[in-house]
């Protein structure tokens, strides 16, 4: 993947009303997930923006509540591309993946974002764009190649992830689909349904005529 850096200040100022006053600065109002599980009680520091989430059996997480500027993550947002967050935060860097962004359903700018830390231990799953290659041979005897899914999600630790995952449809005849379960990558995992479709290569009114005509 790409690296993407990017700068956030903690954010202690929590509720609806102080990130609504957030986005009128030009601020988004950003949660960092994924640290290290914890024994509780916490008998550590917690630095400025974390907090303590309780998952169960005396063993919580830490997250830190952050602010970014809009402008700052515009390039990060709006692109098909996917990349690795170098987070620059309380003096410190942490490696980091977007997780979910939630928009505005008019406005269609961006409320809240989450991020998910990432380390060369432990896997991360993500979307990653797909990118078809060759030419199917059932596109040569009048096909349409159709693609379903413009992103796989995909398992792996975050360094083996690729920026696209590409699938060579040479073979793929008139009329056929490929699915997940026919794809493989070293090193990642495909966490998608066997059974969904990738790409298929469609029936055109020309290709039943000429299918027609040969029997």
């Amino acid at each position: 993947m790409k690296t993407f850096q990017l700068t956030a200040e903690p954010r202690t100022d929590l509720g609806k009303k102080a990130a609504k006053e957030l986005r009128k600065s030009n601020l988004i109002p950003v949660v960092l997930n994924g640290g290290n599980v914890i024994d509780l009680p916490f008998a550590g520091t917690l630095k400025p923006g974390e907090k303590i989430v309780e998952i169960g059996n005396n063993k919580g997480l830490i997250t830190t509540d952050l602010t970014v500027k809009a402008d700052d993550v515009r390039k990060l947002i709006y692109t098909p591309d996917i990349f690795a967050i170098e987070l620059s935060v309380n003096g410190e860097t942490r490696n980091a993946v977007v997780k979910d962004i939630q928009f505005h359903p008019v406005k269609d700018n961006i409320l809240h974002i989450d991020l998910l830390e990432v380390t060369d231990k432990k896997p991360v799953t993500i979307e990653v764009p797909v990118k078809l290659e060759g030419h199917a041979e059932g596109v040569k005897a009048g096909g349409k190649l159709n693609l379903s899914m413009k992103k796989i999600k995909v398992r792996a630790i975050y360094t083996e992830i690729p920026e696209r995952v590409v699938i060579n449809v040479d073979s793929l005849g008139l009329g056929k689909t490929l699915q997940i379960g026919d794809l493989h990558f070293d090193g990642l995992e495909l966490v998608n349904a066997k059974n969904a479709v990738v790409c298929a290569v469609a029936l055109t009114r020309a290709a039943r005529g000429a299918q027609a005509n040969a029997q």
